[in-house]
């Protein structure tokens, strides 16, 4: 590090959000560069990804991981470059990716970090389709959705970052695809881009008539990215030995009344289906083969990513809230 520390600008979780997440509920504060421990390793931060699970970090309820604390820089993924290290494994100059926090620089534990190679692609592709969201679509597809050639898999979010990933991991697998997104435009999205091979319009469209259309048969697999009324509504549509995978549920996120049940959860009983849920954390000794095969499929073409990049540190509040509202058009990330 040089005699004069850099100086690092943070947001920190300043309340509780009640509902979607308020200006109130950051505080942005400025504050010299620590000097580094051994086994750690200083980052300048380039791009932050912005994540529906954020939201989930922000309460106080006991989940899958620690809540953010009051007072504590917003945990986030990132992507960037070394300046200094005192851990063996990593040198300046460097790009990494890990969780940086909302902040310019990080200092974190080398453990945390992996490096990333960005002559093979831009570095928010490795905070999308080569980093979090395509480890979190290909474990969570066929680890535990376990899709079989010739079944039709069904994805919600379909234009996001997993969801949009987990169909086209289904459509290498040989299965049919239908994705469900809001509007037109992310209709034509992962139908002409993607490679599915229906859409279906939550926001314009009846979802229970299009998949009693779409799906004769039934659906095979469900990937599960937004919960509530949807989810209810392809539960009543299951086939027989269905598998459905719940990733996450952002229609619930900001509720403030309390999440949705499902009330078809006896469609599981009727067609001896099975629902589960899972966390790709859960996978990170793993995560070295998902990389490879995602970039094997990428390379070849099979497998593409769009990544919705937004410039400005300072505007991270209001950034955030575009994942809640339907306005990002792939992976949401931050440029810093």
């Amino acid at each position: 590090m040089s005699e004069t520390p850099a100086i690092n600008r943070q947001f920190q979780l300043a309340a509780r959000p009640h509902g979607l997440p308020k200006p109130d509920d950051w505080r942005y504060v400025e504050s010299p560069v620590r000097a580094l421990a051994d086994g750690e390793v200083l980052v300048e931060t380039r791009y932050l990804s912005l994540d529906p699970a954020m939201r989930g970090w922000m309460n106080e309820h006991r989940s899958y991981i620690a809540p953010v604390a009051l007072g504590a820089v917003m945990r986030a993924g990132g992507a960037g470059r070394v300046l200094a290290s005192r851990h063996a494994g990593f040198a300046p100059g460097q790009d990494v990716t890990g969780s940086l926090g909302v902040q310019t620089h990080a200092v974190v534990a080398g453990s945390g970090l992996r490096v990333v190679d960005g002559s093979i692609a831009p570095l928010p592709t490795f905070l999308n389709a080569l980093g979090m969201p395509g480890f979190t679509a290909y474990f969570g597809l066929l680890d535990v959705g376990q899709p079989k050639a010739g079944e039709t898999v069904v994805v919600s979010a379909a234009a996001g970052a997993v969801g949009s990933l987990v169909g086209q991991i289904a459509k290498v697998h040989g299965c049919r695809v239908v994705g469900i997104a809001g509007g037109p435009e992310k209709g034509r999205y992962v139908v002409d881009e993607l490679g599915f091979d229906a859409a279906i319009d939550y926001k314009t469209g009846n979802v229970r008539d299009s998949l009693e259309r779409l799906c004769p048969a039934g659906v095979d697999v469900y990937f599960d990215n937004v919960g509530g009324e949807v989810l209810d509504t392809v539960l009543a549509k299951l086939a027989l030995h269905a598998r459905v995978v719940i990733c996450g549920a952002i229609s619930q996120y900001n509720s403030t009344t309390g999440a949705r049940a499902p009330s078809n959860y006896l469609s599981l009983l009727v067609n001896r289906a099975r629902m589960q849920g899972f966390i790709v954390f859960d996978y990170a000794a793993r995560y070295g083969e998902a990389e490879a095969k995602l970039a094997v499929w990428r390379a070849a073409g099979r497998l593409v990513s769009r990544e919705h990049v937004v410039a400005g540190f300072e505007r991270f509040p209001q950034v955030l809230l575009k994942l809640f509202t339907g306005e990002n058009h792939g992976k949401l990330v931050l440029e810093v």
